[in-house]
């Protein structure tokens, strides 16, 4: 069931108030949103830019709501796995590759840092007791997953994890992972700022648009109207 006309993006903005409208009879409303804690574990970076992998089902509004976020400065859809032998979106989406569609996130550490993105990504954007899939796409390329790209990284995402664990913000386990980073190569450019070109675009309006109303709500500080490209 497609979302509302009102749920367009109208002026590089969105209307907090429009979470409101969303009925238990649409898609969306199918993922959860929650207010996950801020990480006890987030240590300062001392690069200019960071990166970080994550994977949490179909990238377009992963992308989506990262590009909205201040601080980060690309956002770039793609495949979690190794860099050889190379892949395209008809090979990732038979589910026998290992590889999982992903995004890479480059941001400014002395704006965001890498435990805020985590928030970012378990509030809003992932279900994290959902195993290989997210919302209605299934599969291993659709599973919840984090790529640490630095030791720093994956202590701070496991020490999340078990953070997010105990506060038992689900009903059910969580069951995302921290996998090891291998590699990491950028999907098709149809497939890039795919949600700023096509914000009409029915699985846009039903599954992903929701995420941003709900990000620009929950966490209005960190929301950036104009999308990072």
């Amino acid at each position: 069931m497609p979302l509302p006309e009102p749920f367009r993006l109208i002026g590089g903005g969105l209307a907090a108030a429009l979470l409101l409208t969303l009925t238990p009879g649409c898609g969306a409303a199918a993922e959860t949103t929650v207010n996950a804690p801020a990480p006890r574990l987030d240590p300062a970076s001392t690069t200019r830019l960071d990166t970080a992998i994550f994977a949490g089902g179909c990238f377009w509004g992963v992308e989506g709501v990262f590009s909205h976020v201040k601080g980060v400065t690309k956002v770039v859809s793609g495949y979690a796995g190794p860099n050889d032998p190379p892949v395209d979106y008809e090979r990732v989406s038979s589910g026998t590759t290992g590889f999982a569609e992903a995004v890479r996130v480059t941001y400014d550490p002395s704006v965001v840092s890498y435990g805020t993105l985590m928030r970012v990504f378990f509030s809003v954007i992932t279900d994290p007791t959902t195993l290989n899939y997210q919302g209605p796409d299934h599969g291993t390329q659709y599973r919840s997953a984090l790529f640490p790209m630095t030791p720093m990284q994956d202590k701070t995402a496991r020490a999340y994890l078990a953070q997010l664990g105990d506060a038992r913000l689900w009903n059910k386990p969580i069951v995302t992972k921290v996998e090891r980073y291998r590699g990491f190569q950028q999907a098709e450019d149809y497939h890039q700022d795919f949600l700023a070109r096509h914000p009409d675009h029915g699985y846009i309006r039903q599954w992903d648009m929701p995420k941003l109303v709900a990000f620009k709500a929950t966490f209005p500080t960190l929301w950036q109207a104009q999308a990072t490209r």
